[in-house]
């Protein structure tokens, strides 16, 4: 046995609503997900979803100032 194989990595959960903040960056997200997704469906529903969440996080910071 390795001496560091007992350690366990710790991960965090990654969000990408948290970094698309601009239109552009909403834009280029959904066109590298169309892509990608080819015909999945389910694929381009979570991008919407993503763009979705990201939006309704820009306006809470909007509103806060």
């Amino acid at each position: 046995m390795f001496p560091d194989q007992s350690r366990k990595t710790q991960t965090t959960r990654y969000d990408v609503a948290e970094h698309l903040r601009s239109q552009e960056e909403m834009a280029a997200y959904l066109e590298a997900c169309l892509e990608e997704a080819g015909d999945d469906a389910a694929f381009i529903a979570k991008a919407l979803g993503d763009i979705a969440r990201a939006k309704g996080m820009a306006q809470v910071t909007r509103d806060a100032g």
